[in-house]
């Protein structure tokens, strides 16, 4: 087992309307050990967003040239209704703050994680740090959860959740899964895994 001194890279992922985002920011909220990993969009910035604290907002061109720079640990394309957008998460975002002996959380895809996964057999700092939680919710409650959000419609729902049925056939693949049922008790196992991971690292808010 790692030492509780030792920084924590920890990835959240799981389906739309399972609650990971929630996690994240609660996590955040009440832990001022953890820092969010910052990742990277071309997609303009929503309103209330702001440029390095949601994402970092960057043109199709300067996400390109960075790419072919090498800054990305790991990147993806998804396809929208108008054009696409790529994002990804910049190497100066996640191994500079561990180096540093920072925990941080993220909330990525699947296919970002399993990019991570890629990553940490040939980086020591990352293999040292990461960990990864797939979020579990059944098929009903994710279309419930998504509705009472009332941001997207049916179609878009019908979608997501087609999407879901591939996400959690990816689960087994992850080191940690949480079966979710309310925001307390996820919350909960959340940090039951960080204590076994890191002991000590959830003592103080």
């Amino acid at each position: 087992m790692a030492v509780s001194s030792a920084p924590l890279l920890l990835v959240i992922a799981g389906p739309a309307g399972s609650g990971k985002s929630t996690l994240c920011d609660r996590l955040l909220q009440e832990r001022r050990k953890f820092s969010r990993v910052v990742t990277t969009t071309t997609r303009p910035p929503r309103p209330g967003e702001i440029n390095g604290i949601h994402y970092h907002f960057f043109s199709a061109d300067e996400f390109r040239r960075r790419l072919a720079a090498g800054d990305f640990l790991e990147w993806a394309r998804v396809h929208g209704n108008h054009e696409d957008r790529l994002y990804g998460t910049l190497r100066s975002s996640v191994i500079d703050p561990l180096e540093a002996g920072r925990s941080l959380v993220l909330n990525i895809d699947v296919q970002g994680v399993e990019n991570f996964r890629r990553i940490a057999t040939e980086n020591a700092t990352l293999r040292a740090a990461l960990t990864t939680v797939f979020i579990v919710v059944d098929p009903v409650s994710m279309a419930e959860r998504m509705r009472r959000r009332g941001q997207d419609g049916e179609p878009e729902i019908a979608r997501r959740l087609q999407t879901a049925q591939l996400e959690l056939r990816e689960a087994p693949k992850f080191d940690f899964r949480i079966e979710s049922r309310s925001r307390e008790e996820d919350f909960a196992a959340l940090l039951a895994i960080i204590d076994r991971v890191r002991p000590g690292t959830i003592g103080s808010a």
